[in-house]
Parts: C-alpha cells; sequence; structure tokens
C-alpha cells in the first residue's frame, strides 16, 4: 500500500491507498516539535489502529510545505517503514505545464491540487484549497497551469481579528443563521464566512473574466470547503480528499 503524506502548516494529513482505494484517513497537528522517532512510531500506531500491520506499507509519497520537518518524517518512514519517500519538487513528472516565472515557486500542495483537479475532473478547471491560506489555481484545458490567487484562510482571519482586537474573544467558526449579526460572535461568524463566500464568488467571476472562460469547473478542498461549497452555487464540486488523491496520483506517474 501506498502512504501519502500532505504536510501543512497546520495540519499533516494523511492517505494510506490499496490502488485507487483510500483504506483510511489520518490527520496530526504539524506545530507539536517531533523527532523522527516519534512521527515513525505515531504512524505505526495510526495503521496499529486499522488493525494493520506496518508490512502493508511497500512506498511512500510527501507533499510539504514545511521544510523543517521533512528531514525527521523521511527517516522515520525509512527507520520504522523501510520506505524511501517521494518528495513533491521540482522536476517530479506531475503531467502539466506550469506556464509561470519561477516554478520553483509552486507551493508542493497547490501542484498536487492542480494535478489532482485536472486528472479527475478535466480542464479548464479552478481549483481552491481552504487551508491555512485559501489558494486559487486555473489549470486550461491544455493542462497548463498559468497562475493563482493567495490570500488569507478563514482560520488566519479569524485569529488576526481576537488577537489584535482586544475585546475581541476566540470563537468557533461557524455559518450563522443570519449575516446580521445580533452580538460580537455571530457578527464575527458573519464576517468569516460570508466575507470568504464573497470573496470567492468574486475571486471566480474575475478568473473568468480574465481568462476568458465561461465553462470553467471549480474545485473546492480543504478543511473548511464544505461551509463555503454549501452556501455558493459557484463551486461545482467539493473533494476533502483531493490533494490526497492527487499524491496518489503522482505516485502512480513516476512509476
Amino acid at each position: 500500500m501506498l502512504l501519502a503524506l500532505d504536510v501543512g502548516n497546520t495540519n499533516i494529513t494523511i492517505g494510506l491507498f490499496d490502488g485507487d482505494n483510500i483504506e483510511g484517513t489520518f490527520r496530526m497537528t504539524t506545530k507539536i516539535p517531533r523527532t523522527s522517532d516519534e512521527y515513525g512510531i505515531f504512524f505505526y500506531d495510526l495503521l496499529n489502529s486499522r488493525g494493520m500491520t506496518r508490512d502493508v506499507v511497500d512506498a511512500a509519497i510527501m507533499a510539504s510545505v514545511v521544510p523543517d520537518v521533512n528531514h525527521h518524517i523521511i527517516n522515520g518512514l525509512i527507520k520504522y517503514f523501510n520506505v524511501n519517500p517521494i518528495l513533491v519538487e521540482p522536476g517530479i513528472k506531475t503531467g502539466i505545464k506550469i506556464a509561470i516565472p519561477n516554478p520553483k515557486e509552486m507551493g508542493a500542495d497547490r501542484i498536487v491540487d492542480a494535478v489532482a483537479a485536472y486528472e479527475i475532473y478535466g480542464g479548464p478547471v479552478l481549483v481552491i484549497d481552504y487551508g491555512t491560506a485559501t489558494t486559487h489555481d486555473l489549470v486550461l484545458e491544455d493542462a497548463t497551469l498559468v497562475g493563482g490567487v493567495t490570500s488569507p484562510g478563514i482560520r488566519i482571519a479569524a485569529h488576526a481579528l481576537w488577537q489584535d482586537a482586544a475585546k475581541l474573544p476566540k470563537i468557533e467558526i461557524m455559518k450563522p443563521d443570519h449575516i446580521l449579526g445580533k452580538d460580537t460572535i455571530s457578527s464575527m461568524q458573519s464576517g468569516l464566512i460570508y466575507g470568504h463566500i464573497g470573496q470567492t464568488e468574486y475571486i471566480i467571476r474575475k478568473v473568468k473574466e480574465e481568462a476568458g472562460i465561461d465553462n470553467m469547473t471549480v474545485v473546492a478542498t480543504g478543511g473548511l470547503g464544505k461551509i463555503i461549497y454549501d452556501e455558493t452555487d459557484s463551486i461545482h464540486y467539493y473533494d476533502p480528499n483531493l490533494t490526497l488523491k492527487g499524491l496518489n496520483i503522482l505516485y502512480n506517474k513516476q512509476k
């Protein structure tokens, strides 16, 4: 089986693939410092929780936007699973052309999302990842990634509110029943969610205008993407495992 790891700024998302089938998904926080032994034991325990042994893993692939943890994760996989993971980085076979001045600037997670969205949903496709940052990347029908948009994610915006405004509290990120809040918490929730919905719809509209594309498919992923997807007709699909599926696709392309 293939162990696929998406190492983000907030969480590490892990998928276990048997062919194209996801046998299990797991999440762990990125920001807690860990040694290679701790990573290896953690991955080992996750498999045990599903009644699996380490022997089922015979390959691994990893996309990371947190270079500081790469060494420890890679060594943990080598030591405890005897696999050296493929790292998504410049030079890897993707099947898409990154048509920006410096392709090396493109984050590994964005490359993986673009590959998955194009391979699964076809092009032209705009893929939106609601992660620590909210990213939008456009892949044309000929598999050319022509550019993207990056904005603060919903959690970053929420943190900025209660971090920089003394009287604003920490809140649960959820959609309130009405856009006009009746108290501080509901007004903050309204601004965060409805503000992000408006941002999403505007960016999609402007991307269509600038690219001259009317029939563009829009695919969303990321932990908070479902909230936005449920509230707008501008997004056609929500795929919570898009990045993991992209890692599996990339692994098969390397073979």
